[in-house]
């Protein structure tokens, strides 16, 4: 074999190989296997990164976050990377009271509306109490369960959600790590962007 012909087989077999690596990316799953079925009582833990628009202004905030629910019963804390409290949440049926530092608690029917009067963003409690889970409610309205190889889904109230990567995405009942969340804007609310990560679970 000359030197050129023996440079192209190396080029081919270089090649070969990125093409191997680029689909062995993280994300790239093949097991269809979906989410446990969805439990009632679960505590959580993980990281909130939100993109919104405060003034018409781009702005950022990154969060971590403690997820707390029993039937009838959410309670959310909101805490600085360094461990200071940003808010605490809680959330029942008709009502939602959040408390930050040094002040009195709030109430409102609706908590999407309470943490964008106070915190300056809406945060989809309703919608995340599914999806931390795997599940959603689609634009047609019937239940989604998610998996690694059916990831993506448009919420009835118009959320797109991204199941990014998950625990292990070999398992039987494979558990969600990262989802984002995109909305867009409305007349009524702004854009808004919403990564989760959420800690291994037990």
């Amino acid at each position: 074999m000359t030197l050129r012909p023996r440079i192209q087989t190396l080029s081919t077999l270089a090649c070969a190989g990125l093409l191997l690596a680029a689909c062995a990316t993280p994300g790239s799953y093949t097991s269809q296997a979906k989410v446990a079925p969805y439990r009632e009582t679960i505590d959580l833990g993980g990281r909130l990164s939100v993109n919104y628009q405060k003034d018409g202004n781009p702005e950022t905030i990154s969060v971590k976050f403690a997820w707390a629910q029993v039937p009838g019963r959410i309670d959310l804390d909101l805490a600085t990377p360094l461990g200071q409290t940003v808010a605490r949440i809680s959330v029942t049926p008709g009502s939602a009271t959040l408390t930050q530092a040094n002040q009195a608690p709030r109430a409102a029917a609706d908590i999407d509306s309470l943490t964008r009067q106070t915190l300056g963003w809406s945060l989809p409690v309703a919608g995340l109490r599914d999806w931390v889970q795997g599940y959603a409610t689609d634009a047609s309205g019937a239940r989604f369960a998610a998996s690694p190889v059916r990831h993506s889904v448009t919420t009835d109230d118009g959320w797109r959600l991204r199941f990014v990567s998950w625990q292990d995405p070999d398992a039987a009942r494979p558990v969600p790590r990262r989802i984002d969340a995109e909305r867009s804007a409305t007349a009524s609310a702004d854009a808004l962007a919403i990564r989760i990560v959420l800690d291994p679970q037990p």
